[in-house]
């Protein structure tokens, strides 16, 4: 197996709006989320390098799916503003529009390449740049799109080798 196929070939697992496992999955990567940039503003320009918010949201989007990765994509901004006024309300909605790229392209890209593929990671994480760079283009400027690609490289790289390594460490019970 090279390093672009899939871990083990897992699918994405599915779960239901009522299943309880939903909300804990949910509550789990929400809270991750809320952690991660806390830790990551520590340093100057943490956000802005390591896209803390981001992380969590992809790990959840390629082993849930869109539901578990939709909550948890549209909570976790909001969450991260009302408790600690980040994202600055200029761009909270660049935040959630991108949060919710990750929340239906990681999973299309898992179930096409495997849960956990490198492959499956880049293209997701290359797409909902690329599409969010494209909104933020249109909202706010040109030069504040390509603050990911230019400040964000760092945090990029975390998303596409860190994201791979959990998830293919983590196993959980299908």
């Amino acid at each position: 197996m090279n390093s672009f196929a899939a871990v083990e070939n897992r699918p994405v697992l599915s779960l239901d709006w009522r299943n309880k496992e939903f909300y804990l999955w949910s509550a789990v990567f929400i809270l991750g989320n809320l952690a991660l940039p806390q830790l990551c503003h520590l340093a100057a320009l943490g956000g802005k390098i390591w896209l803390p918010v981001y992380f969590c949201t992809l790990i959840a989007a390629s082993r849930f799916g869109w539901k578990v990765a939709t909550l948890t994509a549209i909570l976790s901004p909001l969450l991260n503003y009302a408790f600690f006024a980040m994202p600055p309300a200029a761009v909270l909605h660049i935040v959630l529009v991108k949060s919710l790229l990750i929340a239906v392209l990681a999973p299309l890209t898992a179930k096409r390449f495997g849960s956990g593929s490198l492959l499956a990671l880049a293209l997701a994480i290359v797409g909902y740049q690329l599409f969010g760079a494209l909104y933020e283009t249109l909202t706010v400027s040109f030069n504040a799109a390509l603050d990911d690609f230019r400040l964000g490289w760092p945090g990029l790289l975390v998303q596409l080798f860190g994201g791979w390594l959990v998830l293919k460490l983590w196993q959980p019970r299908n």
